[in-house]
């Protein structure tokens, strides 16, 4: 018989496990975002090019490096959280990510130790990359499975984009505080490392708040069942699962490439395309990345109503046209003039995160309890490893600086095709995990 949402849980426990799943994936976003924010140095100092482009390249390069090993990751802490729990796994895997974030700031520079510079620099990208996988697996089941059904759209929400926007927030505030503690040269010698530093201080905030939170309670239902199932990573595509496992990543594919081409470019757009102030840069950021958390929880709560697939498609619909115009508009105006640069900035950040607020409940629809995980991160973190490659495209296909904006144009509209089409031929979802007959089964059918 299916499972209650709560299983018992207090509403201080609800709510407390809702929060450490935003405030979980917010800080791991926090380490990822900070190398966003300072990709110019770290070119200058670790990846030194003869031309602009081309280093921003090998800063998202690295970037890309860290994307491409979280399906591993996943797959890893994905079995240990559908075996051992989603707190448990939660703990190791953000503790990893502090950790890795922090060593980045010890790397030598170029000149002082040549190559070895940005390979240690990429060793602990790799290293990063596998914890961050592994991150999904907790965050990104813990919220739903332990909110009542109704507040698993806005649960979405808040952990898929809020925690976003909150932890891009967070790198915004750190950015604007580094830049007024060490300006000018002080940033290229001293401030850098201070940011990558901040990991240790997210890996202790993030324990301090994991550490009371109880486990999931579909999680303890599936345990109280009996022995756990047998599951294997190759169930995520046996059994029928194949086609669902393509559509999901290509739909993810289509969420997160958005989200990178936006919000994970804007610094670069802003400060080395169009030339931003770096103060004023990062107060545009932050009000943007604010205005994320909003339009997240909006999106999110909405495809409990909407449903998930017809609400990713009428958002879907109006990016279409309106990411590349906003482009347009953000490097075709002047710096100086501030208001309407927050204006198209905070919209496109609005508009690009709403698209994949529904995406985290879809993915935990989709799969039971014993393979919620596994399936989820994997699915997730694949997508989303194709979506951090994008920008890296972007500045390849770019000759110089003042190309960037049309080929950043032309990327985003086939992103969004790719997102519209994949919601096309996928299922509603809405309600699935309450139509489990047995929690501890795996072998579910695709839903058409």
């Amino acid at each position: 018989m299916p499972v209650s949402a709560t299983g018992g849980l207090s509403r201080r426990a609800t709510l407390y496990a809702a929060f450490a799943s935003v405030a979980g994936w917010a800080f791991d976003l926090f380490d990822l975002f900070i190398l966003l924010y300072i990709a110019g140095t770290v070119g200058e100092l670790i990846f030194p090019a003869h031309s602009p482009t081309l280093s921003l390249a090998a800063v998202y390069a690295s970037f890309a490096v860290s994307v491409l090993l979280r399906p591993a990751g996943a797959a890893i802490f994905g079995a240990v959280a559908d075996r051992s729990g989603r707190k448990k796994t939660m703990v190791i895997v953000l503790a990893g990510v502090g950790l890795s974030t922090a060593a980045m700031g010890v790397v030598p520079t170029y000149a002082t130790a040549g190559l070895v510079a940005p390979l240690l620099f990429l060793a602990l990208r790799l290293v990063q990359g596998i914890f961050v996988g592994g991150v999904v697996a907790a965050t990104h089941t813990l919220g739903t499975e332990s909110v009542p059904p109704r507040w698993r759209g806005m649960m979405s929400g808040l952990v898929g984009g809020g925690g976003a926007g909150l932890g891009a927030a967070l790198a915004s505030g750190l950015y604007i505080l580094v830049s007024q503690l060490f300006p000018g040269e002080q940033f290229d010698a001293w401030g850098w490392r201070v940011m990558f530093f901040a990991g240790l201080v997210a890996a202790l905030l993030s324990y301090l708040v994991v550490r009371g939170v109880e486990e999931s309670p579909l999680w303890r239902a599936m345990r109280e069942t009996g022995p756990p199932a047998k599951v294997r990573i190759s169930d995520l595509v046996r059994g029928g699962r194949g086609r669902m496992f393509a559509l999901n990543i290509l739909l993810v594919a289509g969420a997160g490439s958005q989200y990178y081409l936006t919000s994970g470019f804007l610094p670069t757009l802003l400060g080395e395309v169009n030339g931003v102030h770096s103060t004023a840069q990062g107060v545009m950021l932050l009000v943007s990345n604010l205005g994320v958390v909003v339009a997240a929880v909006l999106a999110g709560h909405l495809s409990e109503f909407l449903g998930r697939r017809r609400t990713m498609l009428a958002i879907g619909g109006v990016n279409l046209a309106a990411l590349p115009l906003l482009i347009w508009l953000i490097t075709s105006t002047d710096p100086a003039s501030t208001a309407s640069m927050l204006g198209y900035v905070a919209l496109l950040a609005f508009l690009a995160n709403a698209a994949y607020a529904p995406v985290m409940v879809f993915l935990n629809e989709r799969y039971p309890t014993a393979l919620r995980s596994r399936g989820t991160a994997v699915c997730w973190n694949i997508g989303f490893m194709i979506g951090g490659l994008m920008p890296t495209f972007v500045n390849l296909a770019s000759p110089g600086l003042a190309d960037v904006p049309g080929r950043l144009m032309i990327f985003l509209a086939a992103v969004v095709l790719v997102f519209l089409v994949a919601n096309v031929v996928s299922p509603e979802t809405r309600g699935n995990m309450e139509s489990e007959a047995d929690l501890s089964t795996v072998n579910v059918k695709e839903a058409r």
